[in-house]
């Protein structure tokens, strides 16, 4: 496991340890949860490099609005 050290200012060394009280947890585990949370919205880089990749396999917004029609009217109630 690994350890991380950290310097806080005092304003926000009070806020975290109220944090964590709060949440019944931690200090450690607070931190770790926030830590968690911002990092699993990240893709992994091979997914991110995809992006882009499949440029002639896709329709355009444009074709795609095209082949739309009007809608066909509903019955009155």
């Amino acid at each position: 496991m690994g350890q991380v050290t950290i310097y806080l200012d005092s304003e926000t060394e009070k806020k975290l340890k109220n944090a964590a009280k709060s949440n019944q947890i931690s200090v450690s585990k607070w931190v770790t949860s926030i830590i968690q949370e911002h990092v699993k919205n990240e893709w992994p880089q091979d997914i991110a490099e995809l992006a882009g990749s499949w440029k002639d396999k896709f329709p355009s917004l444009d074709e795609i609005r095209s082949s739309q029609t009007n809608d066909i009217r509903r019955e009155e109630l």
